[in-house]
């Protein structure tokens, strides 16, 4: 026991950064090598394929089995130019992962003989096994149908031989089974509410598209010594360990050089991840000690989920490579900031304007805050909904910490956009919309700045702020999909918009009779009044102080905010009634579907909480009590040499101290077995509830509570017991090494 993790460490300190082959051209020159992108379509395609094809990804247009059978042909050939001989169908299950099962183009002619083909029909449509996925009883067992559908939205691409085509998934009765479906549903709802919206400022306005750039932190660490950790092994997570005497006190981490093994990962993965067309940007040091960021340029939602799902996929097998192993898990090592994925969101249309940043006309500023307000509109409505999105076994452990913001959905604007809600709030109603003559229509509003992005401080432990022209959901988890986050955030922004328009057209008819003699322009006039009806109504959302204080959480309450920190019970908020309102009108979701990503959730809470249960109860038993009982032999060994080395009395004082140290240690071991058995009774209790809300009840409210105790008694084992025997790696070994 005492060489294995010895050598483990030392192995660990001799590792050298591996070397690194860059490709000869710039990163803008092998950007996309491996995806069929537009460029590539252009290059491959018959021109009236080519122009069918644009038709079908940007605007819906019917993808015909002709269309469909020379895309596939081309795709082929492109693919084995590349080096593919499989392809398969990628897609986003409710496991949280991503799935695919490849095949060869191998295919019979009616010769009988080998040939290699690629139809339309295999392009579009596959059957994978849709019970052998979380299907929340939607599929039974016997049940196996289902079905992977092309999205031509998102380019193919290669992963070593094999052609990966994303899809959706579905159940043969049509029900979605994945996060990419509703995810499309939704992209769709906000960007028909938003341009019917944005034709009351530019009627040119054709489209308008959800944008996401997403920040993915993460922790490395030592292969051997995440080998060595059954904890990290099974959970992802540390479930014992006492914090270095060193962590992420001294600041010194955040943006410091980049380790050199550290760097060559960095190095590779940004090269495998340009070649797939994940246009990364930045990369640096997080806060703790062994975590990193890597962000892009900001993409299309569906896109980015995408990516986002690839990039997570990339970096365990590059890590590999250079001896590493990525920790995903929102809270790997207690005591040091966890990690997030911060959601950068915003709306842009077809021509160029994004929605959600100030103009240099009153009428562009009066648009912004139309679009500030009604986002803020959807997130108050659905505050509950938007928690639930982001929720997982994993997170909680995150949300509310010192680095995380807090298991309450606010909003953070910052002092200039407060004050202009603020002012037209509260301005008569005659003055703060006029004619000018010639001028046109002017609002008595103070000019916004054409840039907001440093004219206010940030708000961390806020979890959706505005940061200038875009809202940052701060609290999705590092491992999580963003496309939960984005489903609900994008359909709650459509349901407001829609609710805009229609008692903005409500009001018009009656504002041209009343205002018929003046100049005064009715439209206007009604957007001033509806967007004053919204800047009261979602004021409770808006919070720009400490989201860490206690008084927040009793503020909160009090403005009815959703203050749950129950993980199960959080899950609740997709079948409350507004929830269901919301998904079934705008058909991204309905009730059946709604209720079996519920019964998935509760299912994998308490699957995550059982492993966990039963990881920390053999480490207990199997790794720590036996190893607490060899150190109390070792010292009453020693005790007994004592009365021979040593004059009577000062025998006594020495054994006085030893035994001392062997009664503490006997009543740690003792409440360690007695808090393990506890542990395994309360999860056999837990696995005999009737369904799976009820389990992961059990499990929240019976189970993980025995956790911290039974973890407080080993972490102070780890301090008493001689260091050359105690068996699992400790923090400052797998936080320190590089």
């Amino acid at each position: 026991m005492e060489a294995l993790r010895f050598q483990v460490v030392g192995e660990a300190f001799k590792k050298k950064p591996l070397d690194v082959e860059a490709p000869s051209e710039r990163p803008a020159v092998y950007f996309g090598r491996k995806v069929f992108d537009r460029k590539k379509m252009q290059a491959y395609l018959p021109k009236d394929i080519y122009e069918k094809m644009v038709e079908v990804m940007d605007h819906g247009a019917h993808l015909d089995r002709q269309v469909a059978d020379a895309v596939a042909a081309s795709m082929k050939q492109w693919a084995t130019e590349q080096g593919a001989t499989h392809y398969t169908h990628w897609f986003q299950p409710l496991t949280e992962g991503t799935a695919e099962k490849h095949d060869s183009f191998i295919e019979r002619d009616e010769r009988g003989c080998m040939v290699e083909d690629f139809s339309g029909k295999l392009l579009v449509q596959q059957e994978p096994d849709a019970s052998s996925f979380p299907s929340g009883g939607i599929r039974s067992t016997f049940e196996a149908r289902g079905y992977s559908a092309w999205d031509p939205t998102s380019p193919v691409f290669i992963i070593d031989d094999t052609l990966c085509i994303p899809t959706v998934f579905i159940s043969y009765s049509g029900e979605s089974l994945d996060y990419k479906a509703p995810l499309l549903k939704a992209l769709q709802a906000v960007n028909k509410a938003a341009t019917d919206v944005c034709h009351y400022f530019d009627p040119g306005v054709k489209e308008v598209t959800s944008n996401l750039g997403w920040e993915q932190e993460y922790f490395l660490v030592d292969e051997g010594l995440y080998a060595a950790r059954p904890d990290l092994l099974l959970t992802g997570r540390t479930l014992i360990g006492h914090e270095s005497a060193k962590n992420q006190q001294m600041e010194d981490h955040y943006f410091g050089a980049i380790p050199e093994r550290v760097a060559a990962f960095m190095k590779e993965l940004e090269i495998v991840a340009l070649e797939l067309g994940i246009p990364c940007k930045t990369r640096h040091n997080e806060v703790a000690p062994n975590q990193f960021e890597v962000a892009p340029i900001f993409e299309d939602a569906n896109l980015a989920v995408d990516h986002n799902m690839l990039l997570m996929s990339l970096m365990k097998r590059v890590a590999r490579k250079h001896g590493f192993r990525v920790l995903l898990h929102e809270k790997p090592f207690a005591g040091i900031n966890g990690s997030g994925k911060h959601n950068n969101w915003s709306l842009s249309t077809d021509n160029g304007v994004l929605l959600h940043a100030p103009g240099k006309t009153q009428i562009q500023n009066l648009r912004f805050a139309v679009f500030i307000v009604e986002t803020l509109m959807g997130v108050y409505r659905h505050n509950g909904l938007l928690k639930a999105s982001i929720m997982s076994a994993s997170n909680a452990h995150r949300l509310g910490a010192n680095e995380a913001p807090p298991a309450i959905i606010s909003s953070f604007l910052g002092k200039q956009v407060s004050e202009l809600l603020d002012h037209i709030e509260n301005a008569d109603r005659n003055n703060v919309l006029s004619m000018d003559g010639k001028q046109g229509m002017k609002m008595d509003i103070p000019q916004i700045p054409e840039l907001l992005i440093d004219n206010t401080d940030r708000n961390r432990t806020s979890p959706f702020a505005f940061t200038g022209n875009r809202f940052e959901f701060r609290a999705v988890g590092s491992g999580a999909n963003c496309a939960s986050a984005m489903i609900a955030l994008n359909s709650a922004v459509a349901e407001a918009l829609i609710d805009f328009k229609r008692r903005v057209d409500e009001r018009i008819p009656a504002l041209e009779r009343e205002l018929a003699s003046t100049d005064h322009t009715p439209k206007y006039h009604a957007i001033i009044e509806v967007l004053r009806e919204d800047i009261r109504t979602c004021k409770p959302i808006r919070f720009d102080g400490n989201g860490y204080s206690d008084e927040w959480v009793r503020e909160a309450e009090r403005r009815g905010l959703d203050v749950e920190k129950s993980c199960p019970r959080i899950f609740e908020q997709y079948l409350a009634p507004e929830s269901v309102h919301l998904f079934e009108c705008l058909r991204v979701m309905n009730q059946k579907e709604l209720a079996a990503r519920n019964e998935v959730k509760w299912e994998t809470y308490a699957k995550t909480l059982q492993i966990e249960a039963r990881v920390l109860g053999d480490i207990s038993q199997n790794h720590i009590i036996p190893v607490a009982i060899e150190y109390q032999g070792k010292l009453l060994r020693n005790a007994e040499r004592t009365n021979g080395l040593f004059p009577a009395e000062k025998a006594r004082r020495l054994n006085a101290r030893i035994l001392h140290r062997i009664e503490e240690i006997a009543e740690r071991t003792s409440e360690i077995e007695r808090l393990a058995e506890a542990l395994s009774a309360a999860q056999s209790q837990a696995e005999k509830a009737e369904d799976a809300h009820r389990r992961a009840l059990a499990y929240h409210d019976e189970v993980e509570p025995l956790f911290a105790p039974l973890r407080c008694q080993i972490d102070k084992l780890e301090q008493i017991v001689d260091d050359a025997l105690w068996p699992l790696p400790k923090y400052r070994e797998l936080l320190f090494l590089r």
